[in-house]
This record gives structure tokens, sequence and C-alpha cells, in this order.
């Protein structure tokens, strides 16, 4: 993968050399070692890449911005291209980074586990609780997955995700799905009251979209892009200590190494493109459209595809792709 990755490099520099900067919306986070790599090693450089970084508090901002025209490639979790793709927005999906498979469900086990403390939470636990959660996103899907295939009912209440963890302390909440960044808060909040249940069955994919300029008139560009990453990938693989140390670095040891460790045991880290991510956008999709979030269609497999562009990651290594 490494020395294909650099052979595009090597064939792409000199159409590059005098480009416009490609505009990224990403932040430092856990889950997207290849950038830190390729941005502390200059891999972007080496591909004559100019990157201009710009960074968006949500995946979902960051998607608005990428359909707005005002940044070439962003970062983001998956639910916010089924959206797109259902209104028809104009994007493609070049990379999937990292699966997130640790998602779960946050019990003040104080009151929902009570004379149960010690043991393992269950579905059952969750049976006419008050449930907070970001409503419309990618955790409300796997909420109401996990209630539907458990015959549950609760009460989802709706909060922004900073308030869940608080609520969920003050005991105003029983439970919480929140996104995987406020799972040390709560720990640190509730100490011994807390308790989870993992889910299983759902990953959330970290990915990378680009804006229809970059697939078209930029496509070199795009692929020099896609082909540093690749390198970096390999890298990731070779030395997964040294690009721990790189995203903990990336974020000012707000995470140390030791603590990405234990975070990577539930991140499956490799950049890829597969069936499993169009058909989970399917599912999102439908499920969207179930809600009446938005009035659609629901899209098929092959409709999904249409979202889908793996020409780049496909050219710097082909073993990496795996669609019809």
């Amino acid at each position: 993968m490494t020395r294909l990755a650099l052979t595009a490099l090597a064939a792409l520099l000199p159409a590059l050399a005098h480009g416009e900067p490609l505009v990224l919306a990403w932040s430092p986070n856990p889950h997207t070692p290849q950038i830190d790599i390729a941005l502390q090693k200059g891999y972007f450089d080496a591909a004559g890449l100019e990157i201009e970084l710009v960074s968006f508090p949500t995946g979902r901002t960051g998607f608005e911005a990428l359909t707005g025209g005002q940044v070439d490639v962003a970062f983001m979790a998956e639910f916010p291209a089924a959206i797109g793709a259902l209104v028809g927005q104009e994007f493609s999906v070049i990379g999937d980074l990292a699966r997130f498979t640790g998602n779960r469900v946050i019990l003040n086990g104080a009151t929902v586990l009570r004379g149960g403390e010690g043991r393992a939470a269950l579905p059952e636990d969750l049976a006419g609780r008050r449930i907070g959660t970001t409503i419309g996103t990618n955790v409300d899907y796997a909420l109401d997955r996990l209630l539907h295939q458990a015959g549950v009912e609760a009460e989802v209440v709706s909060a922004a995700p900073s308030d869940l963890v608080p609520a969920l302390a003050r005991g105003d909440l029983d439970a919480i799905m929140a996104f995987p960044s406020f799972y040390s808060a709560a720990r640190d909040r509730l100490g011994a009251d807390y308790a989870e249940l993992r889910l299983r069955g759902y990953a959330a994919h970290f990915i990378l979209a680009a804006g229809p300029g970059m697939t078209g008139a930029r496509a070199q560009e795009l692929d020099a892009f896609m082909a540093a990453l690749v390198r970096a990938d390999a890298d990731v693989r070779a030395d997964p200590a040294a690009a721990m140390a790189a995203v903990s670095a990336s974020m000012q040891g707000a995470i140390t190494p030791e603590a990405l460790a234990t975070i990577w045991q539930d991140v499956d880290v490799g950049l890829r493109l597969g069936s499993d991510l169009v058909e989970l956008l399917v599912s999102e999709a439908d499920w969207i459209t179930v809600q009446g979030v938005i009035k659609a269609e629901p899209l098929s497999f092959d409709e999904m595809l249409g979202v889908i562009d793996a020409g780049p990651l496909r050219r710097a290594a082909p073993e990496a792709v795996d669609l019809p």
C-alpha cells in the first residue's frame, strides 16, 4: 500500500506544485490518526498539497460547510452523509478512516440498578426510563435501534450533547446515549454510580467527504490527498504507539497515549471503503424517513452507492476498496 501511494504521489507532484490550498474541515480527535501522521510527517507537503485546516464544533456543521462550498474535504461520522444523500446534496464519500464499536448507553446505577449494583446493565433496565440523547443524530438512531430490537419502551428526551451528562448526574435523566467524547466525563461525574450498556451491531464510521469540485476539476489534488493518507495509514498499522503519540501531541495532551490505547480497544483504525458503510447509510436513511425527519423516499443500496467515490482510494490502494 505504501509503495502504491508513493508512486501516485510522485506522478502527481509536478501538476500540484502551484495549486490553491485544500481546505479540510477537521479537528484533532482520537479516531483519525492518519491525518495526524500525514501532518506531522509532512506527507501532504510531499504530495505538493497545501492543507488549510478549519475547525467546526460538529461533523454536521463541517458537512454543511462542505455542501455550501466553504471547504473542500470534511471529516465527520457517517450520519450526515445519509441525510445529504436523501436530500440530493452534492458530495462524495471518499474514505472510511475508522470504525468505533464501543457505543454505549450510560446509566445512573443509583436509580436504574437499585438493589443490583455490581451486575451488568441489561436492555430491560431501560424500560420506562427517561433516556436523554441528541435527536436526529447517529446516537439517536443507535438508541432507537437498541430499544426496538429489545422490545423495550422508554421515554426518549432530546438534549444538547453538553447537557446530557449534567442532567444524568442531577437525576433528571435515568440514562443517556451520548457521543463518545462525553463518556469519560460521565464516568467522572457518576463515580461509583456509573453503569453502562454496550451496544452490539452498530459501529460509528468516521469518514471523509469531498465537495463536487474535488472530484471534478481538482481530482488530481484529491488523488494526492488520498495517497498521502494511505501512506500515513500504513505507518499507523506499523507503529500504533507512535500513532498514539502523534494524536496525543495533536490534541495538546488532552488525551494521553495510555488513554488512547484504552480507547482504541473499541476502534477499528484503517483507511478503507466497503459495503458495510453503504449498508449502514441505507439503514440510517430508511430510519430518517420513517421518523419523519425528512420527507423523502428511502434509498436502495445502488442509489446510496452513488454518493461513494472510491476512485481516489482505489488508485492509491486497490485492496482497501471492497465495493461493487
